[in-house]
């Protein structure tokens, strides 16, 4: 199991965009995120389909299936070969959707107190939602079809819907704490958003 601690504020993407940088396994960013939604188009390139923002060995192992089918050497990372041939895929229309797994948009936090917070989302299918929190940086293990996050944990309900609210209690005042969304649609496909902050009232 691969574990890495975050610290960053980046939002989840939605769409697969041109990549700009190379990936490897402990990259992180909005842009493996948009490697990922890229890859989980095709379900035989990234079954799991799982949009993290963190390159673990699940995206290693799709990078090598997508190296294979485009006649790449499989190496298991985005070097110049794997980047221009993504790149020139989402250039012809090869981006822009998750596939399976549920897409999160305007992910964020209102109703700051001293002890009390609510997170908000939107997703572009019915899905169940529940959000992990922590006073220290979250920490994510990648596995097939799931992700362990660390921290508390606040649940929407055990319905599904596309707007989701949670409400966050007895939180300490003057206290940031991180983040994220963890949604989970019919059919048990997964997605998080990027793990962010927000700080408590005096």
């Amino acid at each position: 199991m691969l574990i890495a601690s975050f610290v960053f504020i980046i939002p989840i993407v939605a769409n697969a965009q041109t990549l700009t940088r190379q990936l490897q396994v402990g990259s992180t960013g909005s842009d493996v995120s948009e490697l990922q939604t890229f890859l989980a188009q095709d379900p035989t390139i990234y079954p799991q389909g799982l949009v993290t923002g963190y390159f673990g060995s699940l995206t290693k192992a799709a990078v090598s299936r997508f190296q294979s089918q485009n006649g790449i050497s499989m190496v298991g990372r985005v070097g110049p070969i794997t980047l221009a041939a993504i790149n020139s895929q989402i250039a012809l229309g090869g981006g822009g959707t998750i596939g399976d797994a549920p897409q999160i948009t305007s992910a964020g936090v209102s109703n700051i107190s001293r002890s009390s917070a609510v997170v908000n989302w939107y997703t572009n299918e019915n899905a169940k939602g529940l959000v992990y929190y922590s006073t220290s940086p979250l920490t994510l293990g990648e596995h097939p079809n799931s992700v362990d996050v660390s921290g508390s944990t606040a649940m929407t309900d055990t319905n599904f819907r596309s707007n989701q609210s949670v409400t966050l209690q007895n939180l300490m005042p003057n206290t940031t704490y991180y983040y994220l969304a963890y949604v989970t649609d019919q059919n048990g496909n997964v997605s998080i958003t990027w793990p962010a902050t927000f700080t408590t009232s005096f």
